[in-house]
């Protein structure tokens, strides 16, 4: 059985915290930043984790079990 390619944009886009959920990046922080106030930015700035509805599809993109 051939082995199963990671996506190369998921691989990117998301990382593994320690305990093994998956950790993602907010959009919307990345040009057009003038009118967006210094607290939405300072809030898009940081990471979240990947919603427990889309852990299984971003796990098969990563290629993962």
């Amino acid at each position: 059985m051939p082995k199963v390619k990671t996506n190369s944009g998921s691989k990117k886009r998301f990382a593994l915290t320690g305990t093994g959920k998956i950790k993602r990046k907010h959009a919307y922080h990345s040009h057009i930043l003038t009118k967006k106030t210094k607290k939405r930015k300072k809030l898009l700035d940081k990471t979240g984790l990947v919603d427990v509805t889309n852990v299984n599809q971003v796990r098969e993109l990563l290629a993962m079990k």
